[in-house]
C-alpha cells in the first residue's frame, strides 16, 4: 500500500531547490506498511559548525501536523528569498539554520500521536520528572496502547536517537544556538516555553532567555505569545530537550544553548469549530482552510525574529 503524506511531498519539493548553501540528508527511514518514510534534515548556510545556529523542528507528535506545516512554510519562504536576495545569500556565510521538519513521519502517516511503536517521542528520553508530575499525562510505562507511553526503561526509539545525534552534530558546536520545536494541542493561548519540563528549577540559560523575552516584548509589544517556563503548565518525564540540555552542559560548558517550544493553543480552534472535537486530527490542527492559512501567516514573524536574534546574539547574550 502506497502511503501519501502531503507534508513529505512538500519536503521533497524543497529538496529539489538547487543551492550550494543547502544540504539535504535523510537521517533514517521508518518502515510503515511497506513504505520507507524518510526523516529528512536541512542544513542551510555556513559550513562552519561553530557559527550561530537556529534550529527548527516539528512533527514530534504525528497528529500535530500543523507544527510541521509551519516549519515547512518558513523553509519554503526562505528558499524563495534565496532566489533573489543577494544580501541574504552572502550573510548566510556567517550563520546557519538547521531543521528536521517531520521528526515522526511514521506516526503522521498512521495518524497517531506516538511513533509506529506506540512510544510518545516527547516522553522517551532518559529524564525523570520530580514532584508534581501528573499520572499518565507526564509519561508512563504501563502499556503501549495508552497515550503518553514512554517506552521501556533504557530503550531509546530510533527517531529520538536520530534527533539527539543531529542536534549534537549540527548545533552543539555553535557558540550560540537557539532551537524551536513546534507543537499544538494544549490550551487556548499560544505559548513559548523554556525548560525545564521536568522540574520547577531554573535552568542555566535563564538570564539569556529573559533578555531574549524582553527583546520580543520590546520589539513586538502586542505579540500573542505567553513566554514562560514549561513547568508552569505541567511537568513531563522524558523530555527530549531537557535531555539535550543536560548533554550540552557536559560537553559545551562555555556555550549557550536555548531550546524553546512553541505550543499552539489548539483548543481555540475547537472552540471556533466544535465539530473538530470529534476528529482525531481536529483536536490538534485547524480544519477550516482560512484558519490554517492564518496559522501559517501568524507564526512566520516569530520564526523570522528568532532567526535574526540568533544572527545578532551579542545584543542579548553578552
Amino acid at each position: 500500500m502506497m502511503l501519501r503524506l502531503k507534508e513529505l511531498e512538500a519536503l521533497e519539493e524543497l529538496a529539489q531547490f538547487q543551492s550550494d548553501l543547502i544540504q539535504v540528508k535523510d537521517l533514517m527511514h521508518i518502515d510503515v506498511q511497506g513504505n520507507k518514510l524518510p526523516m529528512r534534515s536541512f542544513v542551510i548556510g555556513s559550513k562552519d559548525p561553530t557559527t550561530p545556529s537556529f534550529g527548527l523542528f516539528g512533527g514530534v507528535h504525528g497528529l500535530e501536523r500543523v507544527g510541521s506545516q509551519v516549519v515547512i512554510a518558513f523553509l519554503r519562504s526562505l528558499f524563495e528569498q534565496l532566489k533573489w536576495d543577494r544580501e541574504l545569500v552572502e550573510n548566510f556565510a556567517h550563520y546557519r539554520l538547521v531543521s528536521i521538519p517531520i521528526i515522526n513521519p511514521g506516526g503522521m502517516a498512521l495518524r497517531m500521536r506516538s511513533n509506529p511503536n506506540h512510544v510518545d517521542l516527547m516522553r522517551n528520553a532518559p529524564v525523570d520528572a520530580g514532584d508534581g508530575a501528573i499520572p499518565l499525562l507526564s509519561g508512563h510505562r504501563l502499556a503501549k496502547w495508552m497515550p503518553w507511553y514512554r517506552g521501556e526503561v533504557g530503550e531509546i526509539e530510533a527517531e529520538t536517537q536520530a534527533v539527539l545525534d543531529f542536534v549534537q552534530a549540527e548545533m552543539f558546536p555553535s557558540k550560540v544556538s537557539v532551537s524551536l520545536d513546534v507543537h499544538s494541542g494544549f490550551g487556548m493561548k499560544d505559548r513559548l516555553w523554556w525548560p525545564y519540563a521536568r522540574s520547577f528549577d531554573p535552568y542555566p540559560f535563564l538570564p539569556q532567555t529573559l533578555r531574549l523575552k524582553k527583546l520580543i516584548d520590546d520589539c513586538y509589544p502586542h505579540h500573542i505569545y505567553k513566554f514562560e517556563p514549561q513547568a508552569d503548565s505541567y511537568l513531563t518525564h522524558g523530555d527530549l530537550w531537557d535531555h539535550l540540555l543536560d548533554i550540552f552542559q557536559e560537553c559545551q560548558p562555555q556555550g549557550t544553548y536555548i531550546p524553546l517550544t512553541l505550543e499552539m493553543g489548539s483548543w481555540n480552534w475547537v472552540r471556533k469549530n466544535p465539530l473538530q472535537f470529534f476528529s482525531k486530527e481536529g483536536l490538534f490542527s485547524p480544519v477550516k482552510s482560512h484558519r490554517q492559512a492564518r496559522v501559517m501567516r501568524r507564526h512566520l514573524l516569530l520564526l523570522d525574529f528568532l532567526f535574526r536574534a540568533v544572527r545578532n546574539h551579542s545584543s542579548w547574550t553578552d
